[in-house]
């Protein structure tokens, strides 16, 4: 019974069991933490596409933190010189970072892009004068696939400069050209009657009417605002002249168009 009791008490059987413990509770402690912290910071809109990221990355690098710290903190109980391992991993980590500092430099510019919400996948980038969709975002490369269907790997330390079309809706401008008799107020009503349909377009945030913007040769120019999405503006431009071309006819609001009288003398 001594002998088990000895064990038992033994700093080397329950110091390592201690360290254990320790260290899961420090992590889920810091885990808990992490989750509240980015879930204050979440974007408006809902979930931020970068959040889960953010936390696995996090909790990877904490995990095997603590992992090293208990390791050696057990070593040293076991009487293990852990300053000479602590120097020996310092030379290694030197020459490992001499041989992969390429790929390291990707690594950290990657968690600078998700820490920094430079862009997620779905939005549509330009770096390095490539412009399309981000398919994926790595912690080493992005791939961004282009509209014409080619898909490039970039590094993320290859590129300081980042321009994204999806941090802000776009506007699009649209003149309308009516004749010259065409009452205003009727006008009007026929563009504010468009406004349910235009509204549930997909892509569109806004629809406004601003008025006559130009008198021209020929005709009157009426111009209305559409917010959408970025890169949607062709898309929607399209749907709503078909939507104003039938509303036209049905309210008999002619649009005024090149005519050529010909006269054939005898």
């Amino acid at each position: 019974m001594d002998k088990v009791i000895g064990i038992i008490t033994n700093k080397k059987v329950y110091m390592p069991i201690i360290y254990i413990l320790i260290g899961i509770i420090i992590y889920s402690i810091l885990s808990k933490v992490i989750n509240k912290i980015l879930e204050r910071h979440s974007s408006s809109k809902g979930k931020d596409k970068r959040r889960g990221t953010i936390i696995n990355l996090l909790k990877s690098i904490i995990k095997y933190l603590i992992l090293i710290f208990v390791v050696l903190g057990v070593l040293n109980i076991y009487g293990i010189n852990t300053t000479s391992i602590i120097a020996s991993l310092g030379v290694f980590a030197a020459v490992i970072g001499l041989a992969f500092q390429d790929i390291i430099k990707d690594l950290l510019a990657g968690i600078s892009i998700i820490f920094d919400n430079k862009y997620a996948v779905g939005d549509v980038v330009e770096i390095n004068g490539f412009k399309g969709t981000v398919m994926e975002l790595g912690l080493r490369v992005t791939k961004i696939k282009a509209f014409s269907g080619e898909i490039k790997c970039i590094g993320n330390s290859s590129f300081n400069e980042v321009t994204n079309f999806n941090l802000a809706s776009a506007d699009l401008f649209l003149k309308l050209d009516v004749a010259y008799n065409t009452d205003i107020d009727k006008l009007e009503k026929v563009l504010e009657g468009l406004r349910k349909k235009i509204i549930d377009i997909d892509d569109v945030i806004d629809y406004k009417l601003l008025g006559i913007d130009e008198f021209s040769s020929s005709s009157i120019v009426y111009m209305v605002d559409i917010s959408c999405k970025a890169m949607t503006t062709l898309g929607v431009k399209r749907k709503v002249l078909r939507m104003v071309k039938e509303a036209f006819d049905k309210e008999s609001i002619s649009i005024p168009y090149t005519t050529v009288d010909i006269n054939i003398r005898k």
